[in-house]
């Protein structure tokens, strides 16, 4: 078992996970699956609306993407084609690169960073290396620690368009002001982005509607987990 597999089990087993996923799958069945396709629609107007300049500067927030073997797969190399865009047309502040890896393999950051390199960024550009997350949340929360004070001032979140909206909403739960830069040029729809679009749904649906419970029931455990 990889310990990307072994991360995703732990999750789908653990109490508070499974109590906002059972929150929500209730929420839905009640509403006769209208609330799903609500959330579906958002991530689908984020994805299709966001744009690949984004509207103010600020630091840039690189989300990396599961590699195995080193091997960067077309949505890693996009999201870094238009982070190498960025720098030459805008020169932001900084670039904080995400994403950790197995032990003894390269992380998803240091990944980026070779990437950005061969792409034509001097080896002394100011990339920030966050290496130790799994998944989007940690992605951010640990952002957050590596920036510190600059962590109040704007970000830019760059990612593929079908994960624009989970980003956005981890980064507002954590305080994040968050402006989006699309790493395509456009929203294609094709069976795969398809099939992305709608798992994001499930996940931003599920982590929208569960936060909002816990808020209701004042569970501070919960909320902890995505503050």
């Amino acid at each position: 078992m990889t310990t990307r597999t072994a991360h995703r089990l732990t999750l789908f087993g653990d109490r508070d996970v499974l109590h906002a996923s059972g929150v929500a799958l209730l929420a839905c069945a009640l509403s006769g699956g209208l609330l799903y396709l609500a959330y579906l629609v958002h991530v689908w107007a984020i994805a299709r609306r966001a744009p690949c300049v984004p509207a103010r500067d600020g630091c840039v927030l690189v989300f990396g993407k599961h590699a195995p073997g080193g091997r960067l797969d077309a949505d890693f190399a996009v999201r870094l084609d238009r982070a190498a865009a960025l720098w030459r047309e805008r020169s932001p502040s900084a670039l904080v690169l995400l994403g950790g890896g197995p032990p003894g393999a390269p992380s998803e950051a240091e990944l980026a960073r070779r990437g950005l390199i061969e792409r034509g960024l001097a080896a002394d550009a100011p990339l920030r290396l966050e290496a130790a997350s799994r998944d989007t949340l940690q992605n951010l929360r640990n952002a957050r620690a590596l920036l510190g004070d600059d962590a109040r001032r704007p970000v830019v979140l760059l990612s593929s368009r079908y994960h624009l909206a989970r980003c956005a909403l981890f980064a507002r739960q954590l305080g994040f002001d968050p402006a989006l830069c699309a790493a395509e040029p456009a929203l294609r729809l094709d069976p795969r982005t398809l099939a992305r679009l709608a798992g994001e749904a499930g996940y931003v649906c599920l982590v929208d509607l569960g936060t909002r419970w816990a808020r209701l029931i004042g569970h501070r455990r919960m909320l902890a987990r995505v503050s």
